[in-house]
């Protein structure tokens, strides 16, 4: 295709593409009623001088059916007519035909008596029609068939007897084309005229419809145009401002870990510290209360049972602290695989718990997932198996991880005593609502089912490749614990 044919505007391109097959039509309509005018004329032409023919030779030929020729007076007499100054101004030559094709007459004397083939013309006079046509012949084909000039018009016309009213003959009469010509030729250009005039109003008209149906496709295409800008922008504005929640997103997965770490340490080497070096302290002055005689002071001093309470009200102090800490601080499991992940978890938490779990993992081997993925599932599974042993002590635990190059997708489930939704959602605890958080953030999708006295089952999924539109707005958390 030619890109700037399709740069026309549409009524340029029916200009251009409708004017040869009108012009086409216009050639070939006229040039079909032109024939048809010429025919018309040609036969008017041959049949009024066939009544004025008729009207000479017929009284001449009333026998001529039933003696099979011609007398030398009715020969003579129509000599005489063909020279007659009438005659020879409307008619150039002159035969008589017997209809079985025989010559009973002819105007320059050649043929008399011979029996030729009938032809088109002889046969339709013989049924009783006046057949006229304008005829060509050259050579030896105008010489046989005695036609005086080249180009002629040709008329036969059927010789009734009148007693009898039968065709005795038939008479073949030639005459000059100038009639024809100039009267067919102006009856043309009027038909002519009235052809390309009918295609030219047809044109114009057909030219004004396509035109102004043009100009409205061509205004809403303009109005499509600016459309598609405006939204190809928005798009663009949309993708940009996607990559960048994207982009914080994950730098808020960076951040909360690295704050959890800050505060597990903050904890580990402050208030752990302290509370152990006080622990130290009241150990000691324990030891010396036990070994100092209770009378060798006079003033009162602490018993050793207070100090004993106090010594275990610090120490699960900071063994609290230490769990917490212990939590709070991720591991090292950027070289691990997906199910290694998953198994340290279980591991840990049946370490600690003694809960029985049921791990399954089906993860694509060398399968490569971002480090934001493996902290994800890491910390989905420590909180989910906390609200397992928190809430579910005890009950049958399943967890499933699966990953494929598309996504993770992540399933616990429980056959605890379960819980009202509406009522965990109206409490608007933390853990649910930051596991929620996480997997949104990754564009991911969060699903909590729980039925009382039926269980808890909880459904993450986490894509690897490029998320959805609409899958960070398509949470289907229904309640939390």
């Amino acid at each position: 295709m030619n890109p700037a044919r399709w740069r026309l505007s549409l009524s340029q391109q029916f200009l251009l593409l409708s004017f040869p097959i009108l012009l086409a039509t216009t050639v070939l309509l006229g040039g079909w009623v032109g024939r048809q005018v010429h025919d018309s004329v040609v036969h008017r032409i041959g049949a009024d001088t066939a009544l004025y023919v008729d009207g000479f030779i017929a009284p001449q030929l009333q026998q001529v059916d039933e003696r099979g020729d011609l007398t030398e007076a009715e020969a003579r007499a129509l000599f005489e007519m063909i020279t007659d100054a009438e005659w020879a101004r409307r008619i150039v030559a002159l035969r008589i035909w017997r209809p079985d094709g025989t010559v009973l007459f002819s105007s320059d004397g050649q043929g008399v008596g011979q029996k030729l083939d009938i032809d088109e013309g002889l046969e339709a006079a013989v049924a009783g029609s006046i057949f006229s046509e304008v005829s060509v012949r050259r050579g030896q084909a105008q010489t046989d068939h005695g036609q005086p000039l080249e180009r002629m018009i040709e008329t036969y016309t059927p010789i009734h007897t009148s007693d009898r009213g039968r065709i005795g003959a038939i008479a073949e009469f030639y005459q000059l084309p100038d009639e024809v010509d100039r009267e067919a030729g102006a009856a043309q250009r009027r038909s002519w005229g009235v052809v390309a005039g009918a295609m030219l109003a047809t044109y114009l008209l057909l030219f004004v419809l396509v035109r102004r149906g043009s100009g409205l496709i061509a205004a809403q295409r303009g109005a499509l145009s600016a459309q598609v800008r405006r939204l190809t922008e928005l798009n663009r504005q949309n993708r940009e401002l996607h990559e960048r929640v994207r982009s914080a997103a994950q730098e808020a997965v960076v951040v909360n870990e690295a704050l959890l770490q800050r505060i597990s340490a903050s904890v580990h080497d402050g208030p752990c510290q302290d509370l152990g070096f006080a622990l130290m302290q009241l150990r000691n002055l324990q030891d010396r209360l036990m070994e100092a005689p209770a009378a060798a002071s006079a003033v009162p001093q602490p018993g050793a049972q207070d100090v004993a309470r106090i010594s275990q009200a610090v120490e699960a102090a900071m063994a609290d602290l230490r769990a917490i800490a212990a939590n709070l601080e991720l591991p090292d499991i950027e070289p691990l695989a997906l199910d290694e992940v998953a198994e340290r978890v279980v591991r840990d938490f049946v370490g600690k718990t003694r809960q029985e779990v049921q791990l399954s993992c089906a993860v694509a081997p060398d399968l490569r997932v971002p480090g934001r993925i493996k902290t994800t599932v890491y910390r989905l599974l420590q909180e989910s198996l906390a609200n397992v042993w928190r809430h579910a002590r005890g009950s049958r635990c399943q967890v499933m991880v699966g990953a494929d190059a598309r996504s993770v997708v992540i399933e616990v489930n429980d056959r605890g005593p379960g819980f009202d939704l509406q009522v965990a959602l109206a409490s608007g605890r933390l853990g649910l609502s930051g596991m929620r958080q996480r997997v949104e953030s990754l564009g991911g999708r969060f699903d909590l089912r729980s039925t009382q006295g039926q269980g808890t089952a909880m459904r993450v999924s986490l894509p690897l490749t490029e998320p959805e539109a609409d899958s960070a707005s398509k949470v289907g958390l229904e309640s939390g614990r």
